[in-house]
């Protein structure tokens, strides 16, 4: 039954191929026109001829301002737009990680004598430098043992003469003078600069970075330096060098419960020794509050020591802290704050939820392991470690050492200047590579998708006041020495106190512009105000594009099958044979049985060929000759 009916089927489909579509273009135009529920068309075939243009303009100029509105929002859908939404809340806070550390990494008395050299350097750098400011002169080459003592990083005064040429003199006679006519970058007004000179290894190549003042040239001279000799000192020597524990943080409160150094975690910073992180998280059970306010935050009291700082390496006193989110590293040098001795420092906090949507919409990761840099830092992802690790790998490749202040590959060393004595050089022009727009390192990191950003005000006053601090300094000195001397003082200590001023929280969340169930919404709106239809005129119009398409099939087919049936007719030129012809061909001087039995062996219809002819006129001929000659053959006439 059911192949019956596949056969009817593509009967009448022959047979409509054979007809013809049976209609036109215009007429299923027209068709259309009547028939739709868009507004324009109908009116441009039931109007008059004035009224039929005006309704055809009107028609084609809406339908193209559809087509372009469509055009827009698609192509704003494929673009993966966003839209950022400010959401506000109230709820229970995680406290924040607090990282606090003293601006002077290692106590000078017992880092003096791994520094002593370096400071006499620099002690004399700064004479030279004195004297030439008096005398316009720099005192004769240092003695030969004393003598390029390190090429990482030179002292240089750079003169400008009246005619534009540029001399450098070696404070530490670490090379001969040199004259150069070309102006170099950073140079101020003035006759003369002092700034760094790195070179490579054959001194082909240099790099001046030049400096406002003496200060900041003396300050990044002792630092490149100084991490040199910090490269081959064990970390213990370092840790025992820096600020411990219980001399650095006097007293500790949290939520008016007290607390004390089981409740920090330790941390070794390159820049700032020993460090002590509050609420670091790393358990994943960070500390909580539920009301705002200093009395349900974090306080403490801090002793910097400020008399026994190293006098080139810090030149600024007070405590270093920074507000973070759990597990997380603090690169306080770039995002840390200051906080004075003899002050009160209050800080409130405001916490903000940043919500990337990631994928399409937005360059971000989720915990960085789609990130093609291998982060260094054992701590939670973030942009900054990445960049870091990036610069790192490129100094280990280029460089063949690591930079001090990050973190090793594996496999690697610091630089030093006794095994690298051009690293500084690698570096800088390393970093100017890296710093730069298109760096291979702001390509492959990304940032994080989900964060949290602390806004933070600051105010402070002088602590202790002058009618308190006789007693403050008492019980300070008593409990952490135990001693009835007074052995703090308003130089060393300082007071901190971080905490909520709001338990709310703002959550700035990114969601996607147009979404895939809003399209189709934003597209039939934009074809109902401008045509007056919906998606039932939509399908309309598709149903008659297909009847476009299928008439123009049947018309390729028919032309092709016409074109066909010509050439057959041109190799076959001669008219048919009549019905006479065909019987005179067939025709038997007599009957033979034996013929005819053979006949009807060879076919099974097949019947002997009378004796008598038919008559010989075409008369008689009411079918289609191949219709009559099969008829004949199987006995049916």
């Amino acid at each position: 039954m059911a192949c019956l009916k596949v056969r009817q089927y593509f009967t009448r489909a022959l047979h409509r191929l054979q007809k013809g579509p049976g209609y036109t273009y215009t007429g299923l135009l027209i068709w259309y026109c009547e028939n739709t529920n868009t507004h324009g068309p109908k009116r441009m075939v039931t109007e008059g001829p004035k009224k039929r243009a005006l309704w055809f303009v009107l028609t084609l100029v809406f339908t193209g301002l559809v087509c372009w509105q469509w055009g827009i929002l698609i192509q704003s859908y494929l673009a993966w737009e966003v839209s950022v939404n400010l959401k506000t809340g109230f709820r229970v806070m995680a406290f924040p990680a607090v990282t606090v550390c003293n601006a002077n990494p290692f106590r000078y008395t017992r880092s003096k004598q791994l520094l002593q050299h370096l400071d006499e350097f620099a002690k004399l750098a700064l004479d030279r430098i004195y004297k030439y400011n008096q005398n316009g002169t720099v005192p004769g080459d240092l003695p030969l043992a004393q003598r390029n003592w390190s090429k990482v990083a030179s002292l240089v005064i750079i003169e400008k003469s009246d005619q534009g040429e540029e001399t450098v003199l070696h404070v530490l006679g670490s090379g001969r003078n040199q004259t150069h006519s070309a102006t170099r970058n950073g140079s101020r007004t003035g006759s003369y600069k002092v700034a760094l000179q790195l070179c490579n290894e054959d001194s082909s190549d240099c790099i001046y970075r030049t400096f406002s003042t003496v200060l900041q040239a003396m300050n990044e001279w002792y630092s490149l330096h100084y991490m040199s000799i910090l490269s081959n000192t064990p970390q213990s020597d370092r840790m025992a060098m820096g600020e411990q524990g219980e001399e650095f943080i006097l007293t500790c409160l949290f939520a008016g419960q007290p607390c004390n150094l089981e409740n920090f975690t330790q941390l070794m910073h390159p820049m700032y020794g020993n460090c002590y992180i509050f609420n670091w998280g790393s358990d994943g059970h960070p500390l909580i509050t539920s009301n705002p306010g200093a009395e349900f935050g974090l306080k403490l009291v801090l002793d910097i020591s400020q008399e026994d700082y190293n006098p080139f390496l810090s030149t600024s006193a007070g405590a270093r802290l920074m507000l973070h989110q759990q597990n997380t590293y603090p690169f306080l040098k770039d995002l840390g704050l200051y906080a004075m001795p003899g002050t009160e420092t209050s800080i409130g906090i405001f916490a903000d939820e940043i919500v990337r949507l990631g994928g399409s919409y937005s360059r971000c990761t989720f915990d960085g392991s789609d990130v093609d840099v291998k982060t260094l830092y054992n701590t939670t992802y973030s942009m900054q470690t990445c960049l870091r690790s990036c610069l790192q790998d490129h100094m280990v490749k280029y460089c063949g050492c690591g930079y001090h202040n990050y973190p090793l590959p594996e496999g690697a060393y610091y630089c030093n200047n006794k095994d690298n004595p051009n690293w500084g050089h690698c570096y800088y022009h390393l970093k100017e590579q890296i710093e730069a727009e298109n760096s291979d390192c702001l390509e492959s990191c990304k940032q994080p998708c989900n964060e949290t950003q602390y806004r933070l005000t600051i105010s402070m006053a002088d602590w202790p006041s002058q009618s308190s601090e006789d007693w403050i300094y008492h019980v300070l000195s008593y409990e952490r020495d135990s001693s009835t001397n007074v052995t703090v003082n308003r130089k060393s200590i300082l007071k901190l106190n971080l905490y909520f001023q709001e338990i709310n929280y703002r959550t700035i969340q990114e969601d996607p512009a147009l979404t895939i169930d809003w399209l189709p919404s934003k597209l039939g709106g934009q074809f109902g105000f401008w045509m007056g239809g919906s998606i039932l005129c939509i399908i309309e119009l598709t149903e008659i594009m297909i009847d476009c398409l299928w008439i123009t099939v049947i018309k390729v087919v028919k032309w092709y099958w016409e074109r066909r049936s010509r050439r057959s007719r041109t190799q076959f030129s001669d008219p048919p044979p009549t019905v006479a012809q065909l019987a005179e061909d067939h025709t038997n001087a007599g009957f033979d049985p034996d013929q005819a039995d053979q006949a009807r062996q060879g076919r099974p219809c097949a019947l002997a060929i009378p004796g008598t002819p038919p008559p010989q006129y075409d008369s008689l001929r009411i079918h289609p000759i191949n219709q009559v000659t099969n008829a004949w053959d199987c006995g049916q006439i």
